[in-house]
């Protein structure tokens, strides 16, 4: 019985956008554009907003702005790209060294804190992540040549802006979605070692 109340806990953890405090029903499509679309009608975000979004302290944001890992905010609000450059770090963090995920986005969008050289705007990127969310949200993590498959299918729109960065793209959205996946697994380990200290085991 609380074995499969702490499961249905977990099922219900997927939906929050990744990175942020946010509830979202990932199954829908358009889920990410849902959150986005509205928060950046009248430009961008205040760094008290993102941290309110987020669930980061302010210093730990600015901290990533001094480091390169996000370009620095123009006349102090971010952009929806800075946004999805802070989630994408945020979701990540509990499973990899920050070393780590600057290298998984550097591979698609070369210095961090330079805009100009990116093979695909985060915010895009975010989007298309969300989107594979929602097919994990219905069926198991697929195997390598089916991950592939979603991945190339989410990307149908994609202006690719080189050769190469289509393959590029897609290798990052499939670590993107095998990290989320373990940092998904991790916290649900977390719970069931809890549930080991609960009476009547």
């Amino acid at each position: 019985m609380l074995y499969s109340k702490y499961l249905k806990e977990a099922v219900d953890m997927i939906d929050v956008l990744p990175g942020t405090t946010v509830e979202a029903d990932l199954r829908r499509p358009d889920a990410a554009d849902m959150l986005l679309s509205p928060l950046f009608l009248t430009g961008g975000l205040m760094l008290s907003q993102v941290s309110q979004l987020t669930g980061l302290e302010p210093h730990v944001i600015q901290n990533w702005v001094k480091r390169g890992f996000v370009s620095p905010p123009e006349r102090k609000k971010y952009s929806r790209r800075q946004f999805c450059r802070i989630l994408f770090i945020n979701m990540l963090k509990d499973v990899l060294q920050l070393e780590k995920i600057c290298q998984l986005l550097s591979y698609v969008n070369g210095a961090l804190a330079d805009e100009s050289d990116d093979l695909v705007d985060d915010s895009y990127l975010y989007t298309c992540l969300v989107r594979l969310l929602g097919r994990l949200a219905e069926m198991p993590m697929p195997e390598d040549e089916e991950l592939v498959r979603w991945c190339d299918e989410v990307l149908f729109d994609y202006g690719e802006p080189c050769p190469g960065a289509r393959r590029r793209v897609s290798r990052t959205l499939r670590v993107l979605l095998t990290a989320y996946e373990s940092a998904r697994l991790k916290r649900e380990a977390e719970g069931l070692i809890q549930t080991l200290e609960e009476p009547g085991d």
